[in-house]
């Protein structure tokens, strides 16, 4: 019995590296809720395959799944960015120029007593010292002060975000404008961010 045990752990062990090898590496404070679902799961399931006395593969076979599934969801939020906010939610800025946005604070259900924790173990002591803070989607907040400079996503994959445009009260004819002056379409734009006042672009075309 114990020699099974022992056998399944091992087994079981390497088996889970390789899981994870497929599913790629990411820290675990940057797990979404997705991956914390499934990561929950191939542990329970990872204890059953130790021990009953059922065979391994009971828990093999779901774990697969569960792996692949996860991949696929992965591809699917890469291209679809819908399916990518319904999934994964957005950041969500909190805090903009030492002023608290209630609404989103109600909207996520997260506390100003939760705000003012992770406020504290950032060692910021005042909300009127932070030009923004940013919930991510993994439940942790980014903070940047006064001297900070937060740069702000405004097209991922060619797809403009409207509320941070508006967030940074500029329009569309603006963002237009910077976009035809460097010879670009739209949907040739992987990546643009706005910090220290201008439009940072990253094109399709620079990436690897």
């Amino acid at each position: 019995m114990y020699i099974s045990i022992i056998l399944r752990t091992l087994f079981m062990y390497f088996f889970i590296i390789l899981v994870y090898r497929i599913m790629g590496k990411k820290e675990v404070g940057q797990l979404s809720i997705i991956d914390l679902i499934v990561s929950i799961l191939i542990a329970e399931l990872v204890a059953i395959a130790i021990e009953a006395e059922k065979s391994i593969f009971l828990s093999i076979i779901p774990i697969s799944i569960l792996t692949f599934t996860q991949i696929g969801i992965s591809f699917i939020t890469l291209k679809s960015e819908r399916i990518r906010d319904l999934i994964d939610g957005k950041p969500t800025i909190i805090i903009k120029n030492g002023k608290l946005n209630f609404k989103e604070m109600s909207h996520l259900r997260y506390s100003l007593d939760d705000l003012v924790t992770q406020l504290r173990l950032q060692g910021v002591s005042s909300i009127e010292r932070v030009k923004y803070a940013v919930l991510e989607n993994n439940g942790s907040l980014s903070v940047f002060c006064e001297d900070d400079e937060y740069p702000l996503p405004l097209i991922l994959d060619g797809v403009i975000d409207y509320k941070v445009l508006n967030d940074i009260n500029k329009n569309y004819e603006w963002i237009k404008n910077i976009i035809t002056k460097k010879n670009l379409e739209l949907n040739e734009i992987f990546y643009a961010f706005y910090t220290h006042s201008k439009l940072f672009i990253i094109t399709k075309n620079d990436l690897l």
